[in-house]
């Protein structure tokens, strides 16, 4: 079983900063790309940053300049440093991490985790 848990969700003011982090256990041979989604109420789920293994970045246009993700590969954990937060950064933001559990078998799958709230007040 592999479980993902995210932490760092809160409320917070218009311009301020949050960090969140994730951590990926379980049975990992190993991870691919890990990301953050988020989605807000009555939208569709969207993704917000994507960091491959080999450290490459991208980014939601909305969130370039502002957002930074990084990952720990030796503690499979991830990170979204979110600075200059607005109103419609609010929104349930989910870890997600491709992994491979199985030695003689090289299929990936997707996991997420649970969410955490962000709500930014104007």
């Amino acid at each position: 079983q592999v479980q993902l848990v995210e932490s760092g969700g809160g409320l917070v003011q218009a311009g301020g900063s949050l960090r969140l982090s994730c951590a990926a256990s379980g049975r990992i041979v190993s991870i691919n790309a890990m990301g953050w989604y988020r989605q807000a109420p009555g939208k569709q789920r969207e993704l917000v940053a994507l960091i491959t293994s080999s450290a490459s970045t991208s980014y939601a246009d909305s969130v370039k300049g502002r957002f930074t993700i990084s990952r720990d590969s030796v503690k499979n954990t991830v990170h979204l440093q979110m600075n200059s937060l607005k109103s419609e950064d609010t929104a349930v933001y989910f870890c997600n991490a491709v992994i491979r559990v199985r030695i003689r078998d090289e299929t990936e799958s997707d996991y997420w985790g649970q969410g955490t709230q962000v709500t930014v007040s104007s």
